[in-house]
């Protein structure tokens, strides 16, 4: 309405199936921080591993899933926590060969993702239940090999190594992305929800939450592609009342 910000929603997602579990709004006067805790009170976390961006790699969130929770965490080390970055850029880990390479083909690039771990820091650092740090590089080319890009991330999480060897790390670091990639992306283009105009009161909250409704009723129908899975429900209104369990008058 010209007075307020866009509104905020914090989302928590399964990596396997990319189903949205929760959402929860963010306070005009405050930032995602805070209202990672509300967010997940409600979910049954025990024996579960949280990944999160890097924004909440706080000491405070650890201590909440560990103790509260009883859930283990990875959560990438940016800027935002330096010291803890530095001390494990420090380790030099890609001095070694690293612990576990896997490679994919798709979206007309090659992706390259290497991993190295230690829990060399496990005994220094003053983050809570840190077990294991890691360092990744992800080296992407395109199909012919040209144009390379390298990034380098650093991560730390409670699972020890018995619980979480190499490959296993590097499987729920990019498992996160499925935040990005089946939820955000879908919702941003499929439903073009960055044009969404809704304001006023809690019609954008509103909106939201029917989108990923959606979302999760043709997830769970394992439709592939979510965008002709809306025009088939378009086109037949039959398969649309099936989806919500009901049958057509």
């Amino acid at each position: 309405d010209g007075e307020r910000k866009a509104p905020h929603r914090l989302s928590a997602v399964l990596h396997q199936d990319g189903l949205g579990l929760a959402q929860q709004p963010v306070g005009e006067k405050t930032n995602e921080i805070p209202t990672i805790q509300p967010l997940l009170d409600g979910l049954p976390l025990a024996g579960a591993v949280v990944t999160a961006d890097a924004l909440h790699t706080q000491v405070e969130t650890a201590r909440y899933l560990v103790d509260e929770k009883q859930a283990d965490y990875v959560f990438t080390v940016k800027d935002n926590q330096p010291t803890l970055k530095h001390d494990i850029s420090d380790l030099g880990l890609e001095a070694f060969p690293p612990q576990h390479t896997d490679t994919d083909k798709g979206h007309g690039r090659i992706e390259t993702r290497t991993i190295w771990t230690s829990t060399e820091l496990t005994d220094y650092l003053t983050f809570p239940y840190a077990a294991q740090v890691f360092r990744l590089e992800r080296h992407t080319t395109d199909l012919a090999g040209e144009h390379p890009r390298t990034e380098v991330a650093y991560g730390i999480t409670s699972l020890p190594p018995a619980k979480a060897d190499p490959a296993r790390l590097l499987a729920l670091n990019r498992g996160h992305w499925a935040i990005e990639n089946r939820l955000h992306w879908v919702r941003d283009v499929t439903f073009d929800e960055d044009r969404c105009r809704a304001r006023k009161g809690a019609g954008a909250h509103g909106l939201a939450s029917r989108r990923n409704l959606v979302i999760r009723l043709f997830r769970l129908a394992r439709a592939e592609n979510i965008a002709e899975a809306l025009r088939d429900c378009t086109w037949n209104r039959a398969q649309a009342f099936r989806l919500i369990g009901l049958a057509p008058a």
